[in-house]
Protein backbone atom coordinates (compact mmCIF):
# COMPACT_ATOMS: atom_id res chain seq x y z
CA UNK A 1 0.00 0.00 0.00
CA UNK A 2 0.96 3.64 -0.46
CA UNK A 3 1.50 5.02 3.05
CA UNK A 4 1.87 8.48 4.55
CA UNK A 5 3.37 8.02 8.02
CA UNK A 6 2.57 10.48 10.82
CA UNK A 7 4.76 10.67 13.92
CA UNK A 8 7.07 13.00 15.83
CA UNK A 9 9.23 11.73 18.75
CA UNK A 10 11.86 9.00 19.02
CA UNK A 11 9.26 6.43 20.07
CA UNK A 12 7.88 6.57 16.51
CA UNK A 13 11.21 5.69 14.85
CA UNK A 14 11.00 1.88 15.12
CA UNK A 15 7.63 1.96 13.34
CA UNK A 16 8.91 4.23 10.57
CA UNK A 17 11.95 2.02 10.06
CA UNK A 18 9.80 -1.13 10.02
CA UNK A 19 7.42 0.34 7.44
CA UNK A 20 10.30 1.45 5.21
CA UNK A 21 11.66 -2.12 5.36
CA UNK A 22 8.23 -3.67 4.65
CA UNK A 23 6.49 -4.43 1.36
CA UNK A 24 4.57 -1.15 1.66
CA UNK A 25 5.69 2.16 0.14
CA UNK A 26 6.14 5.14 2.46
CA UNK A 27 5.58 8.02 0.03
CA UNK A 28 5.73 10.84 2.62
CA UNK A 29 6.01 11.56 6.34
CA UNK A 30 3.96 14.05 8.37
CA UNK A 31 5.51 15.41 11.57
CA UNK A 32 5.22 18.40 13.88
CA UNK A 33 7.03 21.61 12.84
CA UNK A 34 10.57 22.25 14.07
CA UNK A 35 10.44 23.32 17.72
CA UNK A 36 12.72 25.51 19.88
CA UNK A 37 15.00 23.53 22.23
CA UNK A 38 17.97 24.07 24.51
CA UNK A 39 19.15 27.26 26.19
CA UNK A 40 19.52 29.04 22.88
CA UNK A 41 15.95 28.08 21.90
CA UNK A 42 17.14 27.24 18.39
CA UNK A 43 14.70 25.41 16.14
CA UNK A 44 15.29 21.65 16.13
CA UNK A 45 13.65 19.15 13.74
CA UNK A 46 11.69 16.25 15.19
CA UNK A 47 13.40 12.83 15.38
CA UNK A 48 10.93 11.55 12.77
CA UNK A 49 11.82 14.35 10.36
CA UNK A 50 15.53 13.58 10.72
CA UNK A 51 14.98 9.85 10.15
CA UNK A 52 12.68 10.43 7.16
CA UNK A 53 15.31 12.64 5.52
CA UNK A 54 17.91 9.91 6.12
CA UNK A 55 15.59 7.54 4.22
CA UNK A 56 15.09 10.14 1.45
CA UNK A 57 11.35 10.43 2.16
CA UNK A 58 9.54 13.76 1.57
CA UNK A 59 8.47 15.45 4.84
CA UNK A 60 5.35 17.55 5.50
CA UNK A 61 5.29 19.79 8.61
CA UNK A 62 1.88 21.49 8.65
CA UNK A 63 1.15 23.83 11.58
CA UNK A 64 -1.99 21.76 12.06
CA UNK A 65 -3.66 18.91 10.14
CA UNK A 66 -6.59 21.29 9.69
CA UNK A 67 -4.48 23.35 7.30
CA UNK A 68 -6.20 23.31 3.85
CA UNK A 69 -2.85 23.30 2.03
CA UNK A 70 -1.76 20.20 3.93
CA UNK A 71 -5.01 18.40 3.15
CA UNK A 72 -4.57 19.24 -0.53
CA UNK A 73 -1.01 17.86 -0.42
CA UNK A 74 -2.31 14.70 1.23
CA UNK A 75 -4.97 14.21 -1.46
CA UNK A 76 -2.31 14.62 -4.14
CA UNK A 77 -0.20 11.87 -2.51
CA UNK A 78 -3.22 9.53 -2.74
CA UNK A 79 -2.28 7.30 0.22
CA UNK A 80 -4.08 4.02 0.78
CA UNK A 81 -3.54 4.40 4.55
CA UNK A 82 -1.91 6.76 7.07
CA UNK A 83 -0.24 4.90 9.97
CA UNK A 84 0.23 7.09 13.05
CA UNK A 85 2.57 6.81 16.05
CA UNK A 86 2.68 9.67 18.57
CA UNK A 87 2.09 12.40 15.99
CA UNK A 88 0.97 14.92 18.60
CA UNK A 89 -1.97 16.67 16.93
CA UNK A 90 -5.66 15.86 16.49
CA UNK A 91 -6.61 14.92 12.94
CA UNK A 92 -9.89 16.46 11.70
CA UNK A 93 -12.57 14.47 9.91
CA UNK A 94 -11.74 16.01 6.51
CA UNK A 95 -8.18 14.63 6.73
CA UNK A 96 -9.29 11.31 8.22
CA UNK A 97 -11.42 10.64 5.14
CA UNK A 98 -8.65 11.16 2.56
CA UNK A 99 -6.89 7.75 2.66
CA UNK A 100 -8.94 4.78 1.43
CA UNK A 101 -8.26 2.78 4.60
CA UNK A 102 -8.19 5.75 6.99
CA UNK A 103 -5.56 6.52 9.61
CA UNK A 104 -4.36 3.57 11.71
CA UNK A 105 -2.92 4.50 15.09
CA UNK A 106 -0.45 2.53 17.23
CA UNK A 107 -1.30 3.29 20.86
CA UNK A 108 0.78 2.09 23.80
CA UNK A 109 -1.89 0.52 26.00
CA UNK A 110 -4.50 -2.22 25.88
CA UNK A 111 -7.46 -0.12 24.81
CA UNK A 112 -9.91 0.91 26.14
CA UNK A 113 -7.54 1.20 29.12
CA UNK A 114 -5.46 4.37 29.29
CA UNK A 115 -6.83 6.44 26.45
CA UNK A 116 -4.84 9.64 26.07
CA UNK A 117 -1.37 11.13 25.83
CA UNK A 118 0.50 9.28 28.61
CA UNK A 119 -0.65 5.64 28.78
CA UNK A 120 2.72 4.18 29.81
CA UNK A 121 3.24 6.61 32.69
CA UNK A 122 -0.25 5.98 34.04
CA UNK A 123 0.04 2.19 33.75
CA UNK A 124 3.22 2.17 35.84
CA UNK A 125 1.93 4.66 38.41
CA UNK A 126 -1.26 2.66 38.87
CA UNK A 127 0.63 -0.56 39.51
CA UNK A 128 -0.55 -2.44 36.41
CA UNK A 129 1.29 -5.72 35.91
CA UNK A 130 0.57 -6.02 32.19
CA UNK A 131 0.16 -3.45 29.43
CA UNK A 132 0.68 -3.60 25.68
CA UNK A 133 -0.04 -1.87 22.42
CA UNK A 134 -3.13 -1.55 20.23
CA UNK A 135 -3.65 -0.70 16.57
CA UNK A 136 -6.97 0.95 15.83
CA UNK A 137 -8.78 3.04 13.23
CA UNK A 138 -8.50 6.70 14.11
CA UNK A 139 -11.76 8.58 14.50
CA UNK A 140 -12.69 11.94 16.01
CA UNK A 141 -13.00 10.64 19.57
CA UNK A 142 -9.83 10.35 21.69
CA UNK A 143 -8.49 6.80 21.15
CA UNK A 144 -12.03 5.46 20.77
CA UNK A 145 -11.84 3.85 17.32
CA UNK A 146 -12.36 0.17 16.46
CA UNK A 147 -9.40 -2.14 17.12
CA UNK A 148 -7.39 -4.12 14.57
CA UNK A 149 -4.80 -5.82 16.77
CA UNK A 150 -3.18 -5.99 20.21
CA UNK A 151 0.03 -7.23 21.80
CA UNK A 152 0.82 -7.60 25.51
CA UNK A 153 3.93 -6.75 27.51
CA UNK A 154 4.67 -7.44 31.18
CA UNK A 155 5.57 -4.44 33.33
CA UNK A 156 8.75 -5.31 35.23
CA UNK A 157 9.20 -4.30 38.90
CA UNK A 158 11.98 -1.83 38.04
CA UNK A 159 10.60 -0.48 34.75
CA UNK A 160 10.72 3.26 34.23
CA UNK A 161 8.35 4.74 31.68
CA UNK A 162 11.37 5.12 29.40
CA UNK A 163 12.30 1.43 29.70
CA UNK A 164 8.77 0.23 29.03
CA UNK A 165 8.09 2.67 26.20
CA UNK A 166 11.26 1.57 24.39
CA UNK A 167 10.17 -2.09 24.49
CA UNK A 168 6.64 -1.22 23.36
CA UNK A 169 7.95 0.98 20.53
CA UNK A 170 9.95 -1.90 19.05
CA UNK A 171 7.35 -4.64 19.61
CA UNK A 172 4.55 -2.33 18.50
CA UNK A 173 6.31 -1.63 15.21
CA UNK A 174 5.85 -5.28 14.28
CA UNK A 175 2.19 -5.10 15.27
CA UNK A 176 1.69 -2.02 13.06
CA UNK A 177 3.25 -3.67 10.00
CA UNK A 178 1.20 -6.85 10.57
CA UNK A 179 -1.95 -4.74 10.88
CA UNK A 180 -1.31 -2.97 7.58
CA UNK A 181 -0.56 -6.32 5.91
CA UNK A 182 -3.91 -7.61 7.16
CA UNK A 183 -5.77 -4.52 5.99
CA UNK A 184 -4.22 -4.81 2.54
CA UNK A 185 -5.12 -8.50 2.22
CA UNK A 186 -8.64 -7.94 3.54
CA UNK A 187 -8.10 -10.44 6.36
CA UNK A 188 -8.37 -7.86 9.17
CA UNK A 189 -11.60 -6.18 10.18
CA UNK A 190 -11.63 -3.66 13.01
CA UNK A 191 -13.81 -4.54 16.05
CA UNK A 192 -15.43 -1.98 18.37
CA UNK A 193 -13.71 -1.36 21.68
CA UNK A 194 -15.34 -2.81 24.82
CA UNK A 195 -17.58 -0.43 26.70
CA UNK A 196 -16.14 -1.57 30.04
CA UNK A 197 -12.63 -1.01 31.38
CA UNK A 198 -12.26 2.52 30.03
CA UNK A 199 -9.61 4.67 31.74
CA UNK A 200 -7.89 7.89 30.78
CA UNK A 201 -4.23 8.91 30.70
CA UNK A 202 -3.86 12.69 30.37
CA UNK A 203 -0.45 14.26 29.82
CA UNK A 204 1.73 14.15 32.95
CA UNK A 205 2.61 17.72 33.87
CA UNK A 206 5.57 18.85 35.99
CA UNK A 207 3.31 19.42 39.01
CA UNK A 208 2.06 15.82 38.70
CA UNK A 209 5.65 14.61 39.09
CA UNK A 210 6.16 16.17 42.54
CA UNK A 211 6.84 13.43 45.08
CA UNK A 212 4.35 13.10 47.93
CA UNK A 213 6.29 11.64 50.85
CA UNK A 214 2.99 10.74 52.51
CA UNK A 215 2.52 7.93 49.99
CA UNK A 216 3.42 4.34 50.78
CA UNK A 217 6.91 3.24 49.75
CA UNK A 218 5.52 1.11 46.91
CA UNK A 219 3.29 3.90 45.56
CA UNK A 220 6.15 6.39 45.77
CA UNK A 221 8.44 3.98 43.90
CA UNK A 222 5.84 3.68 41.11
CA UNK A 223 5.35 7.46 40.95
CA UNK A 224 9.07 8.11 40.48
CA UNK A 225 9.52 5.35 37.90
CA UNK A 226 6.47 6.54 35.96
CA UNK A 227 7.99 10.03 35.64
CA UNK A 228 11.45 8.82 34.58
CA UNK A 229 12.81 10.20 32.32
CA UNK A 230 9.99 12.65 31.61
CA UNK A 231 8.83 14.93 33.04
CA UNK A 232 11.18 13.86 35.88
CA UNK A 233 10.17 13.26 39.50
CA UNK A 234 11.13 16.02 41.90
CA UNK A 235 10.90 17.17 45.48
CA UNK A 236 12.33 20.06 47.48
CA UNK A 237 15.26 20.30 49.89
CA UNK A 238 15.97 23.45 51.87
CA UNK A 239 13.42 25.23 49.71
CA UNK A 240 15.02 24.36 46.37
CA UNK A 241 13.91 21.83 43.78
CA UNK A 242 15.68 18.46 43.75
CA UNK A 243 15.19 15.98 40.91
CA UNK A 244 15.02 12.31 41.83
CA UNK A 245 15.86 9.16 39.92
CA UNK A 246 14.21 5.82 40.75
CA UNK A 247 14.13 4.88 44.45
CA UNK A 248 14.20 1.46 46.12
CA UNK A 249 11.66 0.52 48.82
CA UNK A 250 13.51 -0.86 51.83
CA UNK A 251 11.84 -4.04 53.01
CA UNK A 252 14.24 -6.36 54.84
CA UNK A 253 17.15 -4.10 55.81
CA UNK A 254 15.34 -1.06 57.16
CA UNK A 255 17.34 1.72 58.82
CA UNK A 256 17.67 1.25 62.58
CA UNK A 257 15.63 4.36 63.44
CA UNK A 258 12.06 5.02 62.23
CA UNK A 259 11.80 7.95 59.82
CA UNK A 260 9.03 10.52 59.49
CA UNK A 261 7.60 11.31 56.04
CA UNK A 262 10.39 12.80 53.94
CA UNK A 263 12.88 12.60 56.82
CA UNK A 264 16.42 11.85 55.68
CA UNK A 265 18.93 9.40 57.10
CA UNK A 266 22.47 9.26 55.73
CA UNK A 267 24.79 6.29 56.15
CA UNK A 268 28.25 5.73 54.70
CA UNK A 269 26.90 4.32 51.45
CA UNK A 270 23.20 5.22 51.23
CA UNK A 271 20.58 7.89 51.74
CA UNK A 272 17.13 6.93 53.04
CA UNK A 273 13.90 8.93 53.14
CA UNK A 274 10.78 8.17 55.14
CA UNK A 275 7.36 7.48 53.64
CA UNK A 276 3.96 6.52 55.03
CA UNK A 277 5.25 2.96 55.38
CA UNK A 278 8.85 1.72 55.09
CA UNK A 279 11.65 4.05 53.94
CA UNK A 280 13.02 4.23 50.42
CA UNK A 281 16.68 4.37 49.42
CA UNK A 282 17.43 7.22 47.03
CA UNK A 283 19.21 6.44 43.75
CA UNK A 284 20.52 9.48 41.90
CA UNK A 285 19.57 13.10 42.49
CA UNK A 286 20.13 16.37 40.68
CA UNK A 287 20.11 19.63 42.59
CA UNK A 288 19.22 22.88 40.86
CA UNK A 289 22.09 23.97 38.61
CA UNK A 290 24.11 20.84 39.38
CA UNK A 291 24.93 17.61 37.58
CA UNK A 292 23.17 14.33 38.29
CA UNK A 293 24.99 12.33 40.99
CA UNK A 294 24.52 9.38 43.37
CA UNK A 295 22.46 10.40 46.41
CA UNK A 296 25.29 9.49 48.81
CA UNK A 297 27.68 11.90 47.03
CA UNK A 298 25.05 14.64 47.11
CA UNK A 299 24.41 14.08 50.82
CA UNK A 300 28.11 14.40 51.68
CA UNK A 301 28.25 17.69 49.81
CA UNK A 302 25.23 19.33 51.45
CA UNK A 303 25.93 17.94 54.97
CA UNK A 304 22.43 16.88 55.95
CA UNK A 305 21.51 17.63 59.55
CA UNK A 306 19.54 15.17 61.73
CA UNK A 307 15.79 15.62 61.23
CA UNK A 308 16.01 17.40 57.87
CA UNK A 309 13.27 16.44 55.43
CA UNK A 310 12.54 16.35 51.74
CA UNK A 311 9.40 18.04 50.46
CA UNK A 312 9.42 21.13 52.65
CA UNK A 313 9.16 24.39 50.72
CA UNK A 314 11.23 26.47 53.09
Amino acid sequence: MRLVFAGTPEVALPSLDALVASSHEVVAVVTRPDAPAGRGRTLVPSPVRVRAQEHGIPVLTPPTPRDPDFQEQLRALAPDCCPVVAYGALVPRAALEIPRHGWVNLHFSLLPAWRGAAPVQHAIRSGDEVTGATTFLLEQGLDTGPVYGVMTEAIRPTDTSGDLLERLAHAGAGLLVATLDGIESGELVAAPQPVEGISHAPKVEVDDARVDWGLTAMALDRLVRSCTPAPGAWTTFRGERLKLGPVTPVLGDAPPTPLGTGELLVTKSAVYAGTATSPVRLGWVRAHGKKQMPAADWARGVRIEPGERLGEDA
